[in-house]
């Protein structure tokens, strides 16, 4: 029996949400291709007539949920403007977010298994991010180029990660919440910022090299 091109498509992406999931769920390593199948609905044959291997889907799944991190990144960029930053790492920072594991940010949850991934998943994984990075940095920074947006993905992804990690919820909250302080400070214009917000080298505690132990010669 041939299947239409639309339901042909449906079926790809019933695998690919299936596979994300499962993928964020379990690790690569936590599941096979027929869990895979299973998880989707579909046989394993169907399966293999998308995604060559566990390998190649998970690389789609990769990229597709950076894809969708940059999405939403877009759409709150049109519903606050200029000012579109803080309002999305309060949401990313949520409670929400960090709770959904299978449906959150591909960043925090797949960033550890990409790193054990073929080169090809890294080179794939690695242009979306770049584009993610560009988008991080973009209004707000006054900067060209992505440099900005580095420390914004690092401080989000990192923040959910951790908080997901700890057993007890008002650890993870307080996690949270002094990561979108930190944001809110990273990206806030110099003149607000105050003179605590990049201490100088004078304010820094002094190198063990200044001052040797006692007896030292």
């Amino acid at each position: 029996m041939r299947y239409s091109p639309e339901h042909s498509e449906q079926t790809r992406q019933r695998i690919l949400d299936a596979a994300g999931r499962e993928f964020r769920n379990h690790g690569f390593a936590g599941i096979g291709v027929d869990g895979l199948a299973k998880a989707a609905g579909v046989t394993s044959g169907a399966f293999y007539s998308h995604f060559r291997s566990k390998a190649d889907v998970f690389r789609a799944v990769a990229a597709a949920g950076l894809a969708r991190l940059r999405l939403g990144m877009e759409h709150f960029r049109r519903q606050h403007g200029r000012h579109w930053l803080e309002p999305f790492a309060t949401f990313y920072l949520g409670s929400q977010h960090r709770a959904d594991i299978p449906g959150g940010c591909a960043m925090p949850a797949l960033s550890a298994e990409v790193e054990r991934a073929d080169e090809t998943t890294r080179s794939t994984f690695q242009e979306e991010l770049l584009k993610v990075a560009t988008l991080a940095a973009d209004g707000w920074s006054g900067q060209p180029g992505r440099e900005a947006g580095w420390p914004i993905l690092a401080m989000l992804a990192g923040g959910v990660l951790l908080s997901r990690a700890v057993a007890n919820d008002a650890v993870a909250q307080e996690i949270a919440d002094a990561v979108l302080t930190a944001v809110k400070s990273y990206t806030a214009p110099a003149h607000q910022r105050g003179s605590d917000a990049h201490p100088t080298a004078e304010a820094l505690p002094p190198s063990p090299r200044d001052h040797p132990p006692s007896g030292a010669r």
